[in-house]
């Protein structure tokens, strides 16, 4: 409602100054606000003088009770991260605060005590969603004891969740939902409302913390704001103008497929330059690396919509115009297909069968799980839509993240990746991994491409140069051992090291074997075991060789070593992780339950990390 003299007490030029200033403020900054002109109502009735009657309020305003309690000066942030992302924004919120004179803690999930939330009074989470709705490794303790037995009762608590996802999965943000219910099944109440990210989260990012800091800031107007760019900055690395909102373009050094000749595979090793960009990465860091869809597909895409190609359509926020195949080709996300942009296609195209689709969770699953937007288009009658206002609703196309297989001291102004092309066919049609493919097909020597530092702090080296690592990487997971190897050798680091590889055929598909065999011949790499799965009658892994070595591998654990594992989520994470367990009940005598907590106990002390997808 527009206020008027007519249905406010305020004159005109109040009135004026007034509908300027409401719309542009936040729920943070009504709140405060509110709590503001309360307090000072309150502070006029006791300081009038003796005598002199005060002024009743207005019929047309809303008086609370009591003036709120002052915000405490004293702020918890905390942080659950698997690729780095909610630790960097957590670390650019913390700054934030503290220029605003607050005391803030800043805290990984896995490092904070949790019956340390009992004296929490205001307490920020930010935290991502991993693999199939999971907490990120280092949220787990945390997440568990929330929803165990032994939670605390927090009427108290203040809070306020920033949940990191990918709307292309089922269970979008699930880790962040579970946080805020559960916070407000212990009694907290919300500072501000959840949002909810997508993977391109810069501004949801930055509009979350500018009413996180306009909701605990004893002064809104002088809170400060952040900007898309700086959460861009925030999450990327070091000291660079180059970031994941401001690429650097990275010259294509070397490209070539690792497999031997007879093999069903395809892995490249990708060689790029970033000599100028003033780029810096440690070994466990990710390259976060902007594809092009394929041509192919945006062409077909753009024929079942009897579209213009060359017309031409806005691709953002500033209003820049591209034609349509080149906002499809390069700026656009077409290959998946999500919920939200579904249900923006069903508004444009009501008599489709995209409400239907929507209504029926089972099949939107299916759906969402096999298909990309030419089958939606073909399959949902979806031609006539307009080219401009399709592409409004699309996504942009996310960076795809690599972890990085060279050591900056090995390779300087240099970053090497290691992965695997994506092929298979449904439906009558080729699919392709959207990334893979570009780089395996389209990237010559000498091109460029759009390139940035993913600061990954939960896989890293440990500070001790002397203590024990296995790692456990088969396929591309191999790529950041690579990394860990030429870093060690740079370094001198004299603890023990032991590889645990695998994949199909040892003839073809043995990545980087020449390097691993001269790492061990210099005395770089202490032990490698390998796993070849179709070599033999009865198929063998990377699981079933810490098995046989499992005495020596539990010795290497009681001493000390720190155990890493990269690669396919789903099934070698989960298997490996059970070896574990088994190797510590047989080895150590250790029941079930014993060993999931030396697990437990293991990654809390950054003696057992994961990077997984």
């Amino acid at each position: 409602m527009e206020l008027q003299v007519t249905n406010s007490p305020f004159n005109q030029e109040q009135v004026e100054l007034l509908n300027r200033l409401i719309p542009t403020l936040n729920d943070g900054q009504k709140t405060w606000l509110s709590g503001y002109l309360t307090a000072i109502q309150g502070f006029a009735a006791v300081a009038a003088p003796a005598g002199v009657e005060q002024q009743p309020a207005s019929s047309a305003s809303i008086t609370p009770a009591s003036a709120p309690a002052a915000v405490s000066r004293e702020v918890t942030v905390l942080f659950g991260s698997q690729t780095g992302n909610s630790s960097g924004l957590s670390k650019k919120l913390a700054k934030k605060l503290e220029e605003q004179g607050l005391q803030v803690t800043l805290s990984s999930m896995g490092d904070f005590k949790p019956n340390g939330l009992k004296k929490v009074e205001n307490l920020l989470i930010i935290v991502s969603t991993h693999g199939e709705g999971e907490p990120p490794d280092n949220a787990i303790p945390l997440h568990e004891f929330l929803h165990s037995k032994r939670a605390p009762k927090l009427e108290g608590l203040r809070y306020s969740v920033l949940a990191l996802g990918d709307t292309s999965y089922e269970f979008f943000c699930k880790t962040g939902k579970d946080f805020d219910i559960r916070l407000q099944e212990l009694g907290g109440t919300a500072l501000v409302p959840r949002v909810d990210c997508d993977v391109d989260f810069d501004e949801e990012a930055a509009e979350w913390m500018n009413d996180v800091l306009a909701s605990l800031s004893s002064t809104p107007a002088a809170a400060g704001v952040v900007t898309s760019e700086a959460i861009g900055a925030a999450v990327s690395s070091g000291d660079s103008e180059f970031n994941r909102t401001n690429p650097f373009k990275a010259e294509v050094l070397e490209n070539l497929n690792l497999n031997g000749r007879g093999s069903d595979r395809e892995t490249r090793h990708i060689e790029l330059s970033l000599e100028g960009s003033n780029l810096d990465y440690e070994p466990g860091d990710s390259l976060g690396v902007f594809p092009e869809n394929h041509p192919r597909l945006v062409d077909e895409l753009i024929a079942a919509m009897e579209w213009n190609a060359d017309e031409r359509v806005t691709v953002n926020k500033s209003g820049d115009q591209v034609s349509v195949r080149e906002a499809l080709l390069r700026y656009f996300e077409i290959t998946a297909v999500t919920r939200p942009v579904v249900e923006q296609l069903a508004k444009l195209s009501p008599g489709s069968g995209l409400p239907a689709l929507l209504a029926d969770d089972s099949e939107f699953r299916k759906v969402m799980n096999s298909c990309d937007l030419l089958d939606l288009v073909q399959d949902y009658g979806l031609k006539g839509i307009p080219a401009a206002s399709f592409v409004a609703v699309l996504r942009k196309i996310p960076a795809r993240l690599y972890s990085i297989a060279s050591s900056s001291k090995s390779f300087p102004d240099e970053v090497h990746l290691t992965v695997r092309t994506v092929r298979y066919e449904s439906r009558g049609r080729e699919r392709y991994g959207v990334c893979s493919v570009h780089l395996a097909e389209r990237v010559e020597l000498g091109d460029t491409l759009p390139v940035f530092i993913q600061q990954n702090p939960n896989f890293k080296l440990p500070e001790n140069p002397d203590a024990p690592i296995i790692m456990v990487g088969p396929g591309t997971g191999v790529a950041p051992f690579r990394s860990f190897l030429g870093e060690r050798e740079e370094t001198g680091a004299e603890g023990k090291t032991w590889l645990f590889y695998g994949d199909q055929h040892f003839s073809t598909d043995f990545l980087y074997q020449t390097e691993w065999q001269r790492w061990l011949k210099d005395g770089v790499l202490t032990k490698m075991d390998v796993a070849f799965s179709r070599d033999a009658e009865e198929k063998v892994y990377v699981q079933h060789r810490m098995l046989e070595h499992s005495k020596e591998l539990y010795q290497w654990l009681q001493e000390g070593a720190v155990i890493y594992i990269c690669g396919d989520e789903k099934r070698m994470a989960h298997d490996v992780h059970a070896a574990l367990a088994t190797i510590l009940e047989q080895e150590g005598g250790l029941t079930p339950e014993q060993a999931a907590e030396y697990l437990t106990r293991l990654q809390q002390e950054k003696r057992y990390q994961r990077d997984v997808y």
